[in-house]
C-alpha cells in the first residue's frame, strides 16, 4: 500500500505498511481501486454532459463513493467490494445513454473498460496496478498536483454528499467532481492547467460549502450563541460525534422520552446553537476534549457512542461493543446503522449505566456563525474603527494526535487582548474551553461551527471587507490554519481559489506537494509554514 492523503502520514512521507489511522492495506488498495473505478464512470459522465447527458444517481452515487475514501471513514473492505461493482455497473449503464446521444465511448482510457475481479484476491491483484503512484505523469509536480486535486475532490465530496442529503444540490460541484476525477488519467495538461484544476476544485468546495450551509440552515435555522455545559447530569447517556446533523435530529426524535440524554463530541458540538436541535429538553453538553483524546475518553463514557461520518481512528476492540456507526461510517465488528432506525444504539443505553451523579465542568458558547455575527457586524465595524479591535485570527483547522499541535493553543493563549479569534472545526479543541474575556460585549473567542462553516468565516470576512471598503487581504485578518485530512485541502484550495493569502499552515505541510508546487503557492499565495507562536505574532502584528 501507498497512502500519504492525512497530515499523520508515517515518517512525514507515506504509509506503506498499514494507516497511521488503522487502515488495512486490503482496504487501502480497494479504496484505489475504486477511485480508480469512479475515473473511469467519471470519464463516461464528462462526455456525456457534452451531449446533454447527465445522470443525477450517477452523480449522488459518485461523490457518496469518493467521500468513503476519505480518512477514517470506512475500513471494511466488503462494502469496497460492493461499492467498486456499482461504479462499473453505472458506468456501463450511463455509456448505453451516452452512445444513444451520439457520445464518443471509444476514445476514453481504459479506466472507463475496466472490469473487476469477481474474487478478492482478483481485485486486490488489480489494485496493485493503479495506486497513487500509477497516475499518469510527465514529471513529480504534475504528480503532485493530481493528488492534491484527488485530496480536494474527496474533501469536496464529503460535504456535497452532506448537502444532498439535506436536499441541496448543484450540478456545478458533480460537473467538477467528474471533470477533476476524469483528468487524473489525463497526459495532455501541464502544470500550469493542473493548478488552474486545483484552484478550480476550491471554487466547487465554496458551492458546495455554500450548499451546506443552506441545508443547514433552512433545515434546523441558524444558529444562535447557546452556552454548552461540558459536565453530565445523572441518567442514561449516549455520545454522539461526527458531523451530520440528520442523524443527530434522528436520533434526538427517537430518544425523546426516553430518559436519555444526549452529549455530542467533537465536531458535533456547535449543534447546539441550531435552534430546531437545541429545543430538546434531552439535548445537553458536550464529552470530550480534544481529537488526539477520543481513544482515551470513549471508554469512560457510560454509554453507547454513534459515529457519525469520519471522526475517529479505527476503534480498539475492548470497546467495540460499546460503538454504532451510521452513514459511510464503517469498521469490522462494530454495528452499523444503515436506515437511521437508532433502535439499537438506545437499547443499548438503557442497559448501560449512565452516569451515577451531576457533574459540572464549566460550559462554552457556540453559534457564532455568519448570520449572528454580522447582526452585530456595526458593533464589530465600531470596534475596530475606534482601535478597541486591533486585529482579527482565524485559527481554525483539523486537530489530531501527532506532536507539533500545542502550538495552536500557545497561539491562542499569547493572543493579545486587544484582538478576536475566530475558530472552527475539530482544532478548536485544543483551546475551545479558553476564558479570552470580551471586547465591548463581543467574545474575544468566537465559534463559527464545523469545518464545512469555513464558509461562515469566508461570509463574515467579505462582509467586512465590504465594510471598510477594502480586499479581504487588506482586512486585519490573519488566517492560521491546522490540517488533517482531505477536507482541509477542499478548504484550503477553497481559500486560495477566494485569493486569501498569507495562510500560515501547519503542523507540518503535506507530504504530497513537491518542493516546486509548494514554491508556486509562497509565490503566488504568500502560503507558509507555522513557526513559533511568539514568532508569528510578531510578523502579524510587528
Amino acid at each position: 500500500m501507498f497512502c500519504y492523503q492525512c497530515e499523520q502520514t508515517a515518517k512525514g512521507t507515506g504509509c506503506t505498511v498499514q494507516g497511521v489511522c488503522g487502515k488495512q492495506p486490503d482496504v487501502a488498495a480497494l479504496q484505489d481501486l475504486l477511485i480508480y473505478s469512479l475515473m473511469g464512470l467519471s470519464q463516461v459522465a464528462v462526455e456525456g454532459r457534452k451531449h446533454g447527458v447527465t445522470d443525477s444517481d450517477v452523480n449522488v452515487f459518485t461523490v457518496k463513493a469518493s467521500f468513503s475514501t476519505l480518512t477514517n471513514v470506512d475500513f471494511d473492505a466488503d462494502r469496497f467490494v460492493e461499492l467498486i461493482g456499482q461504479a462499473v455497473e453505472k458506468r456501463d449503464q450511463l455509456k448505453a445513454k451516452v452512445k444513444n446521444a451520439g457520445g464518443n465511448l471509444a476514445s476514453l482510457n481504459k479506466a472507463a473498460h475496466f472490469i473487476p475481479e469477481k474474487t478478492m484476491e482478483g481485485l486486490l491483484t488489480q489494485a496493485e496496478a493503479v495506486g497513487l503512484k500509477s497516475y499518469p505523469a510527465d514529471n513529480p509536480d504534475i504528480l503532485s498536483l493530481k493528488h492534491t486535486v484527488l485530496f480536494g475532490i474527496k474533501g469536496v465530496s464529503a460535504y456535497a454528499d452532506h448537502a444532498q442529503i439535506l436536499g441541496q444540490e448543484d450540478d456545478s460541484v458533480y460537473a467538477y467532481v467528474h471533470e477533476g476525477l476524469a483528468a487524473l488519467q489525463r497526459t495532455d495538461m501541464d502544470t500550469a492547467q493542473w493548478v488552474d484544476m486545483a484552484l478550480k476544485c476550491g471554487g466547487a468546495a465554496v458551492k458546495a460549502m455554500e450548499l451546506l450551509d443552506r441545508g443547514n440552515t433552512e433545515t434546523y435555522g441558524h444558529p444562535v450563541p447557546t452556552q454548552v455545559p461540558l459536565g453530565h447530569k445523572k441518567g442514561k447517556a449516549i455520545l454522539i460525534s461526527g458531523h451530520d446533523l440528520q442523524d443527530l435530529d434522528a436520533l434526538l426524535k427517537q430518544a425523546e422520552g426516553k430518559g436519555i440524554n444526549i452529549y455530542t463530541h467533537g465536531e458535533m458540538l456547535p449543534t447546539h446553537g441550531y435552534p430546531k436541535l437545541k429545543q430538546y429538553g434531552h439535548f445537553y453538553g458536550h464529552y470530550g476534549t480534544a481529537w488526539q483524546n477520543q481513544i482515551k475518553e470513549f471508554p469512560n463514557f457510560p454509554g453507547p457512542i454513534l459515529m457519525t461520518t469520519n471522526c475517529i481512528q479505527r476503534p480498539k476492540n475492548e470497546y467495540k461493543d460499546t460503538i454504532f456507526t451510521s452513514g459511510l461510517v464503517g469498521w469490522p465488528g462494530v454495528t452499523h446503522i444503515a436506515d437511521q432506525n437508532f433502535k439499537p444504539l438506545i437499547d443499548a443505553a438503557l442497559a448501560m449505566p449512565g452516569f451515577e451523579d451531576d457533574a459540572d465542568k464549566g460550559e462554552v458558547t457556540v453559534g457564532f456563525a455568519h448570520n449572528a455575527v454580522l447582526g452585530v457586524a456595526d458593533k464589530v465595524i465600531e470596534a475596530v474603527k475606534g482601535k478597541a479591535i486591533r486585529h482579527f485570527f482565524l485559527v481554525a483547522g483539523c486537530d489530531g494526535a501527532k506532536p507539533g499541535r500545542n502550538y495552536y493553543t500557545e497561539f491562542v493563549e499569547k493572543v493579545p487582548e486587544d484582538c478576536v479569534v475566530l475558530t472552527l472545526a475539530c482544532g478548536k479543541f485544543r483551546f475551545f474551553d479558553k476564558k479570552l474575556g470580551d471586547i465591548g460585549g463581543i467574545p474575544r473567542l468566537l465559534d463559527v461551527g464545523q469545518c464545512n462553516d469555513a464558509y461562515s468565516a469566508i461570509q463574515i470576512a467579505s462582509a467586512l471587507a465590504n465594510a471598510f471598503g477594502m480586499g479581504v487581504n487588506e482586512l486585519p485578518l490573519s488566517l492560521i490554519i491546522s490540517w488533517y485530512e482531505q477536507k482541509a485541502v477542499c478548504v484550503l484550495l477553497a481559500l486560495l481559489h477566494l485569493g486569501m493569502k498569507g495562510i500560515r499552515l501547519g503542523p507540518s505541510l503535506p507530504a504530497f506537494l513537491t518542493p516546486n508546487v509548494l514554491d508556486t503557492l509562497v509565490k503566488n499565495f504568500d502560503i507558509k509554514p507555522i513557526g513559533t507562536a511568539d514568532e508569528d505574532l510578531r510578523a502579524i502584528l510587528g
